[in-house]
Parts: C-alpha cells; structure tokens; sequence
C-alpha cells in the first residue's frame, strides 16, 4: 500500500489540466486546510476532492468491490477513509468553503467533458455567491465606517462646544472616588 500516491494521481492530473486550460488557477495539496483537498481554488473559495472509488467506497460503483480476502481489514479502511472524508468536508464547509468531490469514475473518457462542465458550472455558481457574500461584507464595512465617522465627529462638536463654552483653561476632571 505504500506504493500507492495520495496526490497527483492520474484522474487528478487530468482534471488540473482541463481547469487549467479553462483558466481557473488553483492550489494542490494545501496541508492549511482540512483534508488537505487536491485542489483549492481561492477566489471561488472552492475545494475539490478527487476520489478513488476504492479507497473511498463509492457505493454504487463498479469500481468498488470489496476483495475476497481480508474483508474485514478492507472494509474496517474504507468505513475509516468515509468518515476522514466527511470530517473534513463539515470542517472546510464550517470555515465557509464550497466543497466538490469528483469520483475516479467521473473521470473517465466517457463522461470526462460532461463532469468537467459541471465542475465549471458549480465553480461559476461558487463565484456568484462569493461575489454577493464580498459586496455584502463591504457595504456592511462601509456602513460601520460611516457610523465610527458620525460618532467621531459628534465627539469632536461636544469638545468644540465645551471649550467655547468654559475656555481654552478649563479642565476637566472625573469625580474623585470616596473612600470609606
């Protein structure tokens, strides 16, 4: 098993390169983040996950069948593998992030274009959310902004009016405590 590649597997090569030749730029392997995805795509705040049917039990897929032997071993791994996987897509979606899984079979000569325009699709649809989410954020800075301003500026009338009111000299103090 140790001869088996964690990254830059065949069908996560094949995707990099279609997006690339797309023009969405991307991010492999960022240990910064849960899971490690295989790719990050920051301005979509988007991460994919390419998955090996077998290792990550896709059910429903021919390319999952638990071996004959050592069942319980196998099945024990990929029951473990399931749940790494679902922890790390709860923790990326916490912190905000849109999460994409492609299975090894999606990426296949048959259906290749049809997975990769669905990708494109979910990625445009990420930006549009990202982009609302940004302009909200900022009309919310904007708004805070203006209130500091307006209080600020009231603060400033209040000193301008005490000093023409009691003078340059004036001082003021805080009451002084009592003491018992």
């Amino acid at each position: 098993m140790s001869a088996v590649r964690s990254s830059g597997t065949v069908p996560e090569i094949l995707l990099r390169h279609a997006l690339w030749r797309l023009g969405f730029r991307y991010r492999t392997n960022e240990r910064r983040l849960p899971g490690s995805p295989d790719l990050v795509l920051p301005r979509y705040h988007t991460a994919i996950f390419v998955n090996g049917c077998f290792w990550h039990g896709h059910e429903g897929c021919k390319d999952y069948v638990v071996p004959k032997t050592n069942r319980v071993f196998w099945t024990e791994k990929i029951k473990r593998n399931r749940d790494r996987d679902q922890r790390s897509w709860r923790e990326l979606e916490a912190k905000g992030w849109h999460v994409i899984v492609v299975w090894e079979c999606e990426l296949k000569k048959v259906v290749f274009e049809r997975t990769v325009d669905n990708i494109v699709n979910l990625l445009t649809n990420n930006l549009s959310i990202e982009t609302s989410f940004r302009r909200e954020r900022r009309v919310r800075d904007e708004e805070e902004h203006h209130k500091i301003m307006a209080h600020e500026a009231r603060m400033k009338e209040s000193e301008e009016e005490l000093l023409r009111i009691f003078g340059k000299k004036a001082i003021v103090k805080a009451p002084e405590c009592i003491e018992d």
